[in-house]
């Protein structure tokens, strides 16, 4: 339970007036929660809801994925993709892959989703530009450098998802809270802020989910 989760019950409520996960999703979660270290990095059904919808409004044919973990957002995102839409995963635990891939083929995504292990750092510069989504949920001390990277290579219009920017409310006090993840939100935060290429916006969804347009190049 995220400090953004008001109580136990207005938690308890939101979860039961949002559509249910699928089996898929439920099983992975279930798998997640029972097999896998640090769970509570799973989006999960409110969250994995929410980047399903946004998905498939927006309709990508395009989708940058920083942090795969166990798949669960990476499947939500896929579902919103056109017919012929690509999500690219990048995760730097090559021992959640099996994990991963196992459940995109049961969602049926495989073809839709590709799994590259590996640093997000050296990664990024070699992808192709023209994203129309990235969701951004890996190593939070590296948000600005992941940002500066993949901005470039965004479609103008386009959005980005960045999660746990409110950091169980640690990015707001900043004279209690130094630790690194806490002062690299606060940076990347500040960044987005005072950006004039970028609009945005952060939704106090679980531990804090900024959503950022690019305006212009």
């Amino acid at each position: 339970m995220d400090f953004l989760d008001f109580n136990k019950e207005v938690w308890e409520y939101i979860e039961s007036h949002t559509s249910a996960e699928d089996p898929v999703l439920a099983a992975l979660n279930r798998y997640t929660h029972l097999k896998v270290v640090h769970p509570r990095m799973l989006s999960g059904q409110v969250q994995g809801k929410f980047l399903e919808f946004i998905s498939r409004m927006i309709q990508p044919s395009y989708i940058l994925e920083i942090g795969t973990y166990t798949g669960y957002s990476a499947i939500c995102l896929a579902r919103g993709l056109k017919n012929d839409g690509k999500l690219i995963t990048l995760e730097i635990n090559d021992e959640l892959a099996p994990v991963s891939e196992k459940f995109f083929a049961e969602a049926g995504l495989s073809g839709k989703i590709e799994l590259v292990n590996g640093n997000a750092l050296e990664i990024i510069p070699r992808l192709k530009s023209g994203i129309d989504l990235v969701f951004m949920d890996a190593e939070k001390e590296q948000y600005s450098k992941y940002f500066e990277l993949v901005f470039p290579k965004l479609k103008t219009g386009g959005f980005l998802l960045a999660d746990n920017t409110l950091w169980d409310g640690k990015v707001v006090y900043d004279k209690e809270f130094k630790d690194t993840a806490s002062i690299a939100l606060r940076d990347f935060n500040k960044m987005i802020s005072e950006n004039p290429k970028t609009e945005n916006l952060i939704l106090p969804l679980r531990d804090g989910l900024s959503l950022i347009r690019k305006i212009s190049d």
